[in-house]
């Protein structure tokens, strides 16, 4: 089309709509305030964990006591109005865009309050030394701050606010792993079963605003630093199955416990938690205070210290670390605290790897770690694009791209063989289910 002809006149009456720029301003403003939100929070998260370590630098045995007072009073705060920040946050997301005809439902997910309750009990989670993340609580929290700033601004129909809360998430991960191309591919595989294409250019402008204020604010850097490995053809890339099949094992058997442990725990601890679900968490607090002594206090927090320790070629993590990790996890989230799962599942693929690295002496270990790291986080997921660029983005190593991409689609399909439906969806199904029996029973909103 020639430059100087003048737009068709549907074209003309959209860029000229004052519902359109409306929408517009709501997206790049709500993406902004969810970039910030998202590096505050990580700020927090950092800070609250500090504090943390003092304690423990203190004694190594405060913890047994900390920690499960701590799980104790996160179960009693979200057994009631804050039930909805339990665990990662994405669930609750693809729940609520699952119902767009439900909107009490919605706003018992997505609400302002909801959010700022998320971000303040998963900072209480870190202070206490829980095994936790925060990359999908930063979903919920960037979800919920865009549907709600939408909501304010009069936008009140099902199929916009579903979009918003899209944006709003995907703009959440990308700020929070500072990984751009991560949100977008996030929200297609992950929050959207559907993607709309139509869509497509806002939900593109949401996480690239994310990123560039991330960008502006805290610099272009990698979580785990560059890495310029490679892995040239030959006899190293047998590293790929290798590290594919057991992390993606691995990874299924964590999703699929934390699924049993929340839905359908053995009748004796059944009994348990329905009796007293504070004191189930404490116990749950006491088992990883127990697993935080038999590792010398490596197991609690995020893990991005020790994966980072790890990639570099440290000697001080102990062996079993990666079971251990593992372990503190399946924990810290059977105790229905919030908190996320993305982070400790790098540390745990880290630990993975680098237990892997010596039965694969023709590959460098720093590769065989990124492989198990990458692979063992696609088989929690069962998202093999997101936990490949993922990957890619926090060592800014595109040179590795079609290792990862391969070891983390066969860590997919080897993770279906133990879980068969990918986690957050099942705990999103989970959700929706227990709000289908709400509203035939009459008990609903």
């Amino acid at each position: 089309m020639d430059s100087d002809a003048p737009l068709p006149t549907g074209e003309y009456h959209a860029l000229l709509s004052p519902q359109q720029w409306k929408r517009r301003a709501v997206l790049w403003i709500g993406a902004t305030l969810v970039a910030l939100a998202a590096m505050l929070f990580a700020k927090g998260t950092n800070a609250a964990y500090d504090v943390f370590t003092r304690l423990l630098a203190h004694s190594r045995y405060w913890p047994l006591l900390v920690t499960p007072l701590g799980f104790a009073i996160l179960a009693w705060l979200t057994s009631g109005a804050l039930r909805a920040t339990r665990g990662s946050g994405i669930p609750q997301v693809i729940a609520a865009l699952n119902r767009e005809d439900d909107a009490p439902f919605r706003e018992r997910l997505l609400a302002l309050p909801v959010a700022a309750g998320k971000l303040a009990l998963t900072l209480f989670a870190m202070l206490v030394g829980a095994s936790v993340g925060r990359e999908g609580p930063t979903v919920h929290v960037g979800a919920g701050l865009m549907y709600s700033l939408a909501q304010r601004c009069g936008f009140r129909d099902a199929q916009s606010l579903s979009r918003f809360a899209l944006a709003g998430g995907a703009a959440g991960i990308a700020a929070a792993f500072n990984t751009p191309l991560a949100g977008v591919m996030f929200a297609i595989e992950e929050l959207a079963g559907a993607f709309e294409h139509r869509f497509s250019g806002a939900l593109l402008t949401a996480v690239m605003i994310g990123g560039v204020v991330s960008l502006g604010l805290v610099g272009d850097y990698a979580y785990f630093g560059k890495m310029s490995t490679s892995l040239p053809l030959g006899a190293s890339w047998l590293a790929v199955p290798v590290t594919a099949l057991i992390g993606g094992l691995a990874g299924g058997l964590f999703a699929r416990t934390i699924l049993i442990a929340a839905t359908s725990l053995p009748r004796v601890l059944a009994r348990f938690r329905n009796f007293s679900p504070v004191g189930f968490a404490a116990a749950c607090g006491l088992i990883l205070a127990l697993i935080g002594l038999a590792s010398h206090d490596a197991v609690y927090g995020t893990g991005y210290a020790q994966a980072r320790e790890i990639i570099a070629g440290s000697h001080t993590i102990t062996p079993w670390f990666g079971v251990d990790k593992w372990l503190a996890n399946v924990v810290s989230y059977a105790a229905g605290i919030p908190g996320g799962i993305f982070s400790p599942a790098l540390a745990v693929g880290a630990g993975l790897g680098a237990n892997l690295a010596p039965w694969l002496p023709h590959t460098a270990p720093t590769a065989v770690i990124l492989l198990g790291m990458s692979a063992y986080l696609a088989g929690v997921t069962q998202a093999p694009l997101t936990s490949a660029v993922i990957s890619m983005e926090l060592t800014d190593n595109h040179d590795f791209v079609l290792p990862i991409m391969a070891a983390c689609v066969l860590a997919r399909a080897f993770s279906s063989l133990v879980c068969k439906t990918p986690v957050y969806r099942a705990f999103a199904q989970h959700l929706v289910r227990e709000r289908e029996s709400q509203v035939a029973t009459g008990s609903a909103d």
